[in-house]
Formats: structure tokens, sequence, C-alpha cells
């Protein structure tokens, strides 16, 4: 968490889940990153599905790059099958053009270990919208991330958080940290309701996925978080004006902040020594930011 603020370069904002035509998406990839740009976006993923029956694509967008916008190749990969029947979804950030396509016996644990080390960011997708059971989630040891929240599963059926699965498994000890993402698709308002905010040193695909990696980034639908210090055994936040600023850890340790306009909150670290705790910062609309988890051991 700390680490995401301290460390040099710039905030740039990123999608890191969405589709094109060449998956199921509505609008090709010229559009695609056309629109993202027009909305003020500095990068995008797009993550077309990687299945047989799409060619197993991995979407090259290398085109659209700009002196202003970049992309960053990578694919939603799948493979079966979950505890309860249903394909696996994985997203991976950063895979290599030529990956190879998903093979008839592999499952969706070992999928995600040849995404990591073909060197993409590996996070657990949409855990809430196909209720993924967290000992399956568990197998997935290569990922980076969840995803704390997915747009599209939103709108389309209010499920949409992954935040109780994330707590789960930072409550075992898996060093995961939280996306926001769209999962656009453009058949409906599904873009531009979550996404990520990287501090790198360039807005440049390998200082990016190299910031992902580390961790240097934080989630959001709209909140910006402008720093977040430890000062002694306070931690000290400062954003765009927030209702709520919360800091939760592990069962119900919590300690919050409120108000109307709070625009710098100081809270104590002390019921979390040991352990750890994350921060969600929350506007008067109710839109949420996220950090990732700041682990207070040894």
């Amino acid at each position: 968490m700390l680490e995401t603020f301290s460390a040099p370069g710039s905030f740039f904002r990123g999608n890191l889940h969405g589709h094109s035509t060449n998956s199921d998406g509505r609008l090709d990839p010229a559009e695609v990153c056309a629109r993202y740009q027009h909305e003020g976006y500095d990068f995008i993923a797009l993550t077309d599905h990687f299945r047989p029956n799409y060619n197993f694509p991995i979407t090259d967008t290398t085109a659209y790059r700009t002196a202003t916008f970049t992309t960053i190749l990578g694919a939603e990969v799948h493979a079966p099958q979950t505890s309860r029947g249903e394909e696996w979804h994985i997203l991976a950030v950063g895979l290599p053009a030529d990956f190879p396509a998903t093979r008839a016996d592999e499952t969706g644990p070992s999928l995600a270990r040849r995404c990591a080390e073909a060197g993409a960011f590996v996070a657990i997708a949409h855990p809430h919208w196909y209720q993924l059971t967290l000992e399956d989630a568990r197998t997935i040891d290569a990922a980076h991330a969840i995803e704390a929240y997915n747009h599209t599963s939103e709108l389309h059926c209010a499920r949409g958080g992954g935040e109780e699965m994330w707590d789960a498994l930072l409550l075992e000890g898996r060093r995961l940290n939280g996306i926001a993402v769209d999962d656009s698709h453009f058949h409906d308002a599904d873009a531009f309701g979550g996404w990520v905010m990287v501090k790198a040193a360039h807005n440049d695909p390998d200082a990016l996925l190299a910031a992902l990696k580390a961790g240097h980034f934080y989630a959001t639908q709209g909140p910006t978080i402008a720093s977040v210090e430890r000062e002694g055994d306070d931690l000290v936040i400062t954003s765009s004006p927030a209702k709520s600023v919360a800091l939760v850890g592990p069962v119900t340790l919590s300690e919050r902040a409120t108000g109307t306009a709070i625009t710098r909150a100081r809270l104590p670290l002390t019921k979390f020594a040991g352990q750890w705790c994350r921060a969600i910062i929350t506007d008067a609309s109710g839109a949420k930011a996220w950090t990732n988890p700041l682990w207070l051991t040894a």
C-alpha cells in the first residue's frame, strides 16, 4: 500500500479487462481503444476471450498506441472446470502475442501458472458473478490480484463485487492485491465504471506491467487517492472529498472516519498490529476506491 504512493513516477489510468469483436464485444479493437482514449484513459488491456470458438485470440492493439496512450496485450483465459461445473475465468494481462492455445487437458490453476510464467499479471476474475468458491480461488496460486469490482457484472446482475473473497484469502495469508475493471463489451453502458491508477515511471507496457506486479496501484470507481503515509502508529490518507474513509482488516477489525467532504483522514493502526489492513474511500455518490493491503507483519 505505502509503496504505491512513495514510488517514483506518475499515476496512469487504465482498464485491465475488456472485449472486442475478436470475441464477444460489439466494437472492433480500434474503436475500443479510441473510446477509452477519448475518455481520458492512459492505457488499456484488451482481453478477448481465449477460447477455441474465437481461435484463441491475443488481440494485437499495438497499432493504436500513441505518444499519450498505450496498450498491454492480454486475454481472459478459460479452462474446464470449477467445482461448480463452470468454466474458469482468469484475467492475464501482459501475455506474449504468440501465447500457445489452451491444451485439452489443462486446468484453470495450471493455465494461470502458464500465463504467469509467460510474463502476465494474473487476476481472479469476477468471483461473485459466477459464484467461485473459496476452495477454487485458493488453487489459483499464480494470481497477483483479484477483481474487487467488475463493472459489467454489477450492471448485469448486481454481482460485481469481490471484496468478500479478497478478504477471505487475505485472512489465510495470501498477499493478493485488488483491481477494479470494466469487463466492457459495449453492448450496453458497461464501460468507464471501474479502473486502476498505476504508479509507474513511464506510460509504456513494460513499466506498467512491472508496476502492476509490484502492487503499485489502487483501484477505483471514481475517488482519487493522493497519498497514504504512515506516521507512527497512524495511517494518514489524503483523497478527493469523501463521506467515509475506512480501514478494514481480519474478521471484524476496522477503523473509520466519516463526514461530508473528508480530504484527510488519520486512522490508528494499533488494532491491526501483526496482521493486515486495507483502505476504502467512499464518496457522496457511493463510489469507492480501494488500496492494496498494508501488511503489518514482521
